[in-house]
């Protein structure tokens, strides 16, 4: 997985690209923990997200509790976004 961030004034744009599994779940963990704490916005672009294992849907709702329910997911494909429906997190988080 490769993850690019871009943070400006108080919000930081995640773009993760590749599979997020329980290998690669503790990496995107890490940069979410690494972000400074005048951010209280995190957007994470998930259009080239291959893959999303139960380990990224537990990081998914880590970062929204963290960040206080400002968290977006963007750019989901149909794909993924199957996988946040069935899972009930669609009604729950913010998904662009």
């Amino acid at each position: 997985m490769n993850i690019k961030t871009t943070v400006t004034q108080s919000a930081a744009v995640l773009e993760i690209d590749g599979w997020l599994d329980t290998q690669t779940a503790p990496e995107l963990g890490a940069e979410i923990e690494a972000l400074d704490p005048s951010v209280t916005e995190l957007i994470i672009d998930m259009s080239k997200l291959e893959y999303i294992s139960s380990a990224g849907l537990r990081l998914i709702v880590a970062a929204h509790k963290k960040m206080n329910g400002n968290l977006t997911l963007k750019n989901l494909t149909p794909e993924i976004l199957d996988v946040f429906n069935m899972a009930g997190f669609s009604k729950k988080l913010n998904i662009m």
